[in-house]
């Protein structure tokens, strides 16, 4: 998230109900700015191709998609089957960890934060930006709401930072973890998320379809294999920029058939809500000294307070997000997830999830449990007798 403000149950198998509306008017506004025959871009300095996880052609189970993207290749490997609570069960303790803006660069901080979820026995969620696989010549692909075509609130990566970042997330799909939405341009304020309009959204929604669904189109790079997932069929939720923008955005959302929405500025530590059909998973207010902090890029002994608030409390989910994008992720911030991680996700009852398993848990409880989950205060020292029962 770039310019924050400070202080298989349940799972879509294909198409979803209302990407015809986005995926129309990102195509319209995307394709209608791409070569007619893309020129190939590899050079000195480019990752090899060979390094790159994807889909193998030849292999009868896979089924390739569009112009080669991206592929089918059946169910995401290892996730878990949610499972509804018992009577009398305590909940597992969530923990939530999210990178916004994995731009793999020469801080390797996209394979830093992938490798440290998977030693640590975390599935995670990665709020992929369309910038993020859209180099800076063809920039012009890029028609943003309310702004001039090409143009984006953050710099456009280089030809060599889009292979490399198409090889992560081929990995970090295989790995367990969420590829969500960060959208495109990361504009905010006027004219930017917080004065567009649903239809802006959709726009930008459809033109992160596009990009992500025709990255070979759209970069030339047609020798790198295609990624291993269907990226819309995938598609659970994200994160908007600066956190704004959300009373037009959720229709939005909502038509693209997402499940969740991550973009609310902060939140107590509560167990979450539905609005309108959609999950919010707010950035929370954790402890931090004498009041509260955003629980974002933080040390992580505050971390660790906020996760030992509702450990021995009422078992909300702790989010615990950092921010990756070149210029403003750094390594402190991301060595303070790995830190926590490494403590958290093997200590008992905790479950390290991406925010689309979140949501397929939640799917699968008793509604009656989670308005008694949601009626508990961070501190609560419930009785799991009366709170999860009949």
């Amino acid at each position: 998230m770039s310019e924050r403000p400070p202080a298989p149950t349940g799972r879509p198998t294909g198409p979803r109900r209302g990407t015809a509306t986005v995926l129309a008017l990102g195509v319209v506004a995307a394709l209608a700015f791409m070569p007619a025959v893309p020129d190939h871009r590899s050079g000195p300095g480019t990752p090899a191709a060979t390094s790159t996880p994807g889909a193998d052609a030849t292999d009868p189970t896979v089924t390739v998609l569009g112009d080669g993207s991206t592929s089918d290749t059946g169910p995401q490997p290892g996730q878990p089957a949610p499972v509804r609570l018992k009577l009398g069960e305590q909940p597992p303790q969530f923990v939530v960890f999210s990178f916004d803006a994995p731009t793999e660069d020469g801080n390797h901080l996209f394979s830093g934060a992938r490798t440290s979820a998977r030693s640590s026995g975390a599935d995670v969620t990665f709020f992929l930006r369309g910038v993020d696989v859209l180099p800076a010549s063809v920039r012009w692909q890029y028609q943003p709401p309310q702004h001039e075509v090409g143009t984006a609130a953050v710099p456009f990566p280089t030809d060599a930072q889009v292979r490399a970042t198409l090889q992560q997330l081929g990995r970090a799909w295989l790995d367990g973890d969420e590829i969500a939405d960060g959208f495109i341009g990361q504009f905010c304020g006027p004219e930017g998320g917080r004065d567009w309009s649903t239809t802006d959204w959709q726009s930008e929604i459809g033109q992160g379809y596009s990009m992500v669904n025709f990255w070979k189109t759209g970069t030339g790079f047609t020798d790198l294999p295609p990624l291993p997932f269907d990226y819309q069929t995938e598609l659970a939720g994200g994160r908007a920029p600066c956190l704004e923008g959300r009373p037009n955005l959720l229709p939005a959302e909502k038509d693209a058939g997402w499940r969740y929405d991550a973009s609310s500025p902060g939140d107590t530590q509560r167990w979450p809500a539905r609005i309108d059909g959609i999950w919010e998973f707010p950035l929370q207010r954790i402890p931090s000294g004498a009041g509260e902090v955003l629980s974002a890029n933080q040390p992580p002994q505050t971390y660790l307070n906020a996760f030992d608030r509702v450990y021995h409390g009422s078992r909300a989910p702790l989010v615990i997000d950092t921010d990756l994008a070149p210029g403003h992720g750094t390594g402190p911030d991301l060595q303070a997830a790995e830190t926590a991680m490494k403590d958290l996700c093997h200590r008992d009852g905790v479950r390290c999830v991406s925010f689309r398993q979140l949501a397929d848990w939640l799917d699968a409880q008793d509604p009656g449990v989670l308005d008694h989950l949601r009626a508990l205060g961070s501190t609560s020292t419930p009785n799991w007798a009366a709170v999860v029962g009949p």
